[in-house]
């Protein structure tokens, strides 16, 4: 029997909405991750502290309380509450990562669709040279302003959040130029 494509449980658009750009790497955060794969927080950072050999410094780090800060500044109303800890945040590979420790079905869909989001990020931005050299532009620029470390974090979210949006919008889908059969129909 064939195995099927998993279907969509979450849609793309909430992905990429929890992927940061903190210390220069796309990541996730434990409770956004937490909340896709329908487990407490502390149960999957329990999970990770039982596998720390499996998540090296490139794959997971704890914000400082600084990167916090910030990124709750980002937001008009902190939806975050009382943290006692400061949060982990997952890379790429550390979000792989994290399906091998929770082992469960939906764990795995939920990685499967999360891999397909950061992919399709990655492949949008490689392909698109105007961009890149757009990109590029912008950080000189900031160089040359000297700014403070926080407000290029800041500048930068800003770039990967019209990142984003070019994703989406890539991902309506587009009506077919031409007759179509469909159309006469319903006398179009």
């Amino acid at each position: 029997m064939k195995k099927s494509e998993p279907s969509n449980l979450i849609p793309q658009e909430i992905i990429l909405n929890k992927i940061f750009l903190i210390r220069e790497k796309k990541v996730m955060l434990d409770r956004d991750l937490a909340e896709l794969y329908g487990v407490e927080t502390r149960v999957l950072v329990q999970a990770v502290r039982r596998n720390l050999d499996r998540f090296p410094l490139e794959f997971m780090f704890q914000l400082t309380k600084e990167e916090f800060d910030n990124l709750i500044s980002q937001f008009v109303i902190s939806s975050w509450g009382g943290t006692r800890k400061l949060p982990f945040v997952f890379t790429e590979h550390g979000v792989l990562m994290l399906s091998s420790v929770l082992n469960s079905e939906r764990a795995i869909k939920i990685n499967i669709q999360i891999m397909k989001t950061f992919t399709k990020l990655r492949e949008m931005i490689l392909s698109n040279i105007e961009l890149k050299l757009m990109i590029d532009k912008i950080e000189k620029r900031l160089d040359k302003h000297d700014l403070k470390f926080e407000e290029k974090e800041r500048n930068m979210q800003a770039i990967v959040e019209l990142l984003k949006e070019y994703i989406i919008q890539e991902e309506q889908p587009k009506r077919k130029i031409g007759f179509q059969v469909e159309d006469r129909r319903r006398g179009v």
